[in-house]
């Protein structure tokens, strides 16, 4: 293979000795440091392109630089062996001129003689020379970040505009109102502008969904406010449930129960004294304690725990230290709370919410969740915030009338401005005409300065097809019994089977063992009793509800393609990346600083990567945005394969899935009416237990 020298030579037969000797003397001490093609352009590319006498376009620079690249992939030894004289450093080229002596013999064929003028311009090779070496500090530096130790990411920051006014009404106290207004404020995420100029007002009592694309700053937003970054009068008390809390597999409702501490401390102690009582070990003083007891439950509502204000609190995972705080909040904050619960106790929470009576607000990309709760929708684009009264449906509607407006009074004052402009250069040199021409000047000046809208991007996915016709059965479960633990079965004479063309949601409460039926599917569990089987051609692509935890945080997403399935050209990883919205700079971003979204994006590349013909997907719609959730729908409904997924979100169900399984006492049922028919059910249970 030919070396960087013979191809440079071959390339540029004109490269005068200087630039040769620059641009070898780059691929000898810092090719170790090129990771792709496009940073051996960045850094080559331009000047090889000044000084190519035959006139190169970019295209051709580039395959010159492919094939420099992949000559700088071989070992030291072979790099070692090119025919010129190569440096061990880039030139400082104002040193090498300041200092050259006409009689210098030290790098023959490197330095122009003098009265010789070279054929690149020295501002050329100094602008290359300063993107290398900003480039090798940058390596540096995150060589040194991973040498010594965590990944240390970028923290936001908030700066607001003061306002005289509302530092002198705070400091005298004279503040009572419970309303929130900031005004002029900024946000930034490391050096990324998330919100510039940006105005936040939340009325008390009114509850607002913050909605807007993955990775624009909604939880960052949120972290501000709660962090009191951004100015929050001091009398208005903040709660703030994050987006990503531990969880187990308790039952939501049941962990809300046991989260109200003072109710279980009560009904402990009563059945320790009733059992007391019963066994005749009594004290004579148990009455009179028990009687204290009803009458304290009672005073509570114990037997209507589930709508109590610690209760949701509970439920959303609030710690120990927030359950002891004796009032609700002022301002509730909550991100994306839907994420983690089932339909159960979605449909309690929203129930709930709107009983709220102070200021709730929430991120979340749950269209039905926002329908139910949401009196205001706030949207975050293009670094400002927009609010809409209503629902999220009245949002859609009024948004999109909103930017018809906005594009109609932008293309007719184009049509004035083209129509005024015609006169001015019809009459501009006709004297008789000059104080008109100059009125119509004027008038352009004043007209006010209105922009085209500014569309947001289309999100695509593609889930590439590995379909071929295969003899059932596909995926089968038979009489299955499974277990952790002898004493508890999770599912007894399980009985359920999928073809490549099933499009299945299950359904059912946190615990009644939706995830571990998907991983016996997979056959990452292996029954107690009954049998598994799976076609032998059977490829499954699987996505965790926890695939965060699948990924490495520390590296970028490229690099993480890279470890997973190696062997192709960075194009083909950042290509498939692309294919699911993580492109640019996010491609080779640390994947702990991405959104969740856009975590989930990068979980879905790699799932995909083997083209896989039958998908089980756990609760896939976690953290992703609206247009995101729609975007993974059609995928889903256009990949010619099966599918089995768990899945809260009522408006993704009803896109995808043509069957309804629901995980309940021990097996699973299929529900005839679909999702419908199994909302009826359960808002029937609520009725019964008192929830509703």
């Amino acid at each position: 293979m030919a070396s960087c020298s013979d191809i440079l030579r071959s390339e540029f037969p004109e490269l005068d000795g200087e630039v040769f000797a620059y641009v070898t003397g780059i691929l000898h001490s810092s090719g170790a440091d090129f990771e792709s093609v496009d940073e051996l352009v960045e850094a080559v590319g331009e000047l090889l392109q000044e000084v190519s006498r035959d006139g190169k376009d970019e295209r051709a620079i580039r395959d010159v630089c492919q094939r420099l690249f992949n000559c700088l992939q071989l070992d030291e030894a072979r790099a070692q062996r090119c025919s010129q004289v190569l440096l061990d450093a880039p030139i400082q080229l104002s040193q090498i001129t300041d200092g050259y002596d006409a009689s210098t013999e030290l790098l023959p064929g490197l330095l122009l003689k003098r009265g010789q003028t070279s054929m690149v311009n020295a501002k050329k090779l100094e602008k290359a020379e300063a993107k290398l070496k900003a480039k090798q500090d940058k390596r540096m530096e995150r060589d040194s970040v991973k040498s010594s130790g965590p990944l240390v990411l970028e923290e936001a920051t908030a700066s607001q505009a003061a306002s005289k006014k509302e530092t002198r009404m705070e400091s005298s106290g004279k503040n009572k109102s419970y309303d929130v207004r900031i005004e002029n404020f900024d946000v930034s995420f490391g050096e990324r502008v998330l919100l510039a100029g940006a105005d936040l007002n939340l009325a008390f009592g009114r509850r607002y969904g913050l909605v807007g694309r993955n990775g624009l700053g909604k939880t960052t937003l949120l972290k501000m406010i709660a962090s009191r970054s951004l100015r929050i009068p001091s009398h208005i008390s903040i709660l703030h449930v994050e987006q990503e809390v531990a969880g187990d597999e308790t039952p939501a409702l049941q962990s809300v129960l046991e989260c109200d501490t003072t109710r279980e401390s009560l009904l402990r102690e009563e059945k320790e004294l009733t059992a007391k009582v019963n066994a005749g070990r009594g004290e004579g003083t148990e009455g009179a304690r028990l009687s204290e007891i009803y009458a304290k439950l009672e005073e509570i509502e114990a037997d209507k725990a589930p709508a109590r204000a610690s209760v949701i609190l509970a439920g959303l995972g609030f710690n120990a230290k927030m359950q002891q705080q004796t009032t609700k909040p002022d301002l509730l904050l909550l991100d994306e709370p839907t994420n983690m619960l089932d339909v159960r106790a979605i449909l309690w929470l929203e129930n709930y919410l709107q009983t709220w009576q102070s200021t709730i607000l929430v991120v979340s990309h749950d269209r039905n969740f926002l329908n139910t709760v949401a009196t205001d929708i706030i949207h975050l684009h293009s670094q400002r915030l927009d609010t809409y009264r209503g629902d999220f449906e009245n949002f859609m509607k009024t948004k999109e009338e909103r930017l018809k407006n906005q594009q109609r009074e932008y293309e007719a004052q184009q049509q004035y401005r083209e129509h005024i402009q015609v006169f001015i250069d019809r009459f501009r040199y006709n004297a008789n005409r000059a104080s008109q021409v100059q009125s119509k000047l004027k008038l352009l000046e004043k007209l006010p300065e209105l922009k085209p809208v500014d569309k947001e991007s289309e999100v695509m996915m593609k889930f590439p097809d590995g379909f071929e016709k295969f003899s059932p059965p596909i995926l089968q479960l038979d009489e299955v019994d499974f277990c952790y633990d002898p004493s508890h079965y999770i599912f007894r004479s399980l009985s359920v089977s999928a073809d490549l063309e099933s499009r299945i949601c299950v359904v059912g409460e946190n615990g009644a063992g939706k995830s571990t039926m998907l991983k016996i599917l997979m056959g990452e569990l292996a029954p107690v009793r009954g049998i598994r089987h799976a076609h032998r051609n059977l490829k499954i692509g699987y996505f965790s509800q926890h695939h965060v935890d699948q990924l490495d945080l520390n590296i970028s997403a490229v690099e993480l393609l890279a470890r997973k399935f190696p062997g192709k050209t960075e194009e083909e990883y950042r290509h498939q990346l692309g294919s699911y919205g993580v492109s640019g700079e996010l491609a080779v971003r640390p994947v702990a600083s991405l959104s969740g979204g856009q975590k989930s994006r990068v979980a879905f590349a790699q799932m995909t990567m083997s083209c896989p013909n039958f998908y089980i997907l756990d609760e896939p719609t976690n953290h992703l945005d609206m247009e995101t959730i729609e975007a993974l729908a059609k995928a889903l409904n256009k990949f010619r394969g099966g599918i089995i997924l768990v899945s809260h979100d009522e408006c993704f169900i009803r896109l995808v899935c043509h069957e309804l399984w629901v995980c309940e006492n021990a097996t699973v049922t299929r529900i005839e009416g679909g999702f419908d028919q199994y909302r009826d059910i359960l808002k029937e249970q609520f009725r019964k237990e008192g929830f509703l």
